[in-house]
């Protein structure tokens, strides 16, 4: 864990800007995007299920009827991304330290 503190923004930017985090969260923008496009041109089917399962487990949370269920996709996205972002900067930082000792992966 790091040593010094960070402010919610800073930990949120710390774990949100690395490729994982950042690709996971535009493909939940895309299924987004095309399930609210879908849904408008009357052509639903699945589109909103997949933003849902795109956002899963975290999305489950927040299944309540009607459109306020539709909040936690968004908050799903962040909180699973921040996760992502997490393992991303664990598994980077631990193979650099294993680089600084002197240790391969290879």
């Amino acid at each position: 864990m790091d040593k010094n503190p960070r402010s919610l923004p800073q930990a949120l930017r710390h774990y949100l800007v690395n490729p994982l985090a950042l690709g996971y969260l535009g493909i939940v923008l895309w299924v987004t995007i095309d399930a609210v496009s879908a849904s408008s041109s009357g052509d639903a089917s699945f589109a909103g299920l997949w933003a849902v399962l795109a956002t899963a487990p975290t999305s489950m949370l927040f299944l309540v009827a009607g459109p306020v269920g539709l909040i936690g996709i968004p908050i799903a996205a962040v909180v699973q991304a921040t996760a992502l972002g997490a393992l991303y900067r664990s598994i980077t930082e631990r193979r650099a330290r294993a680089t600084d000792v002197g240790v391969s992966n290879a």
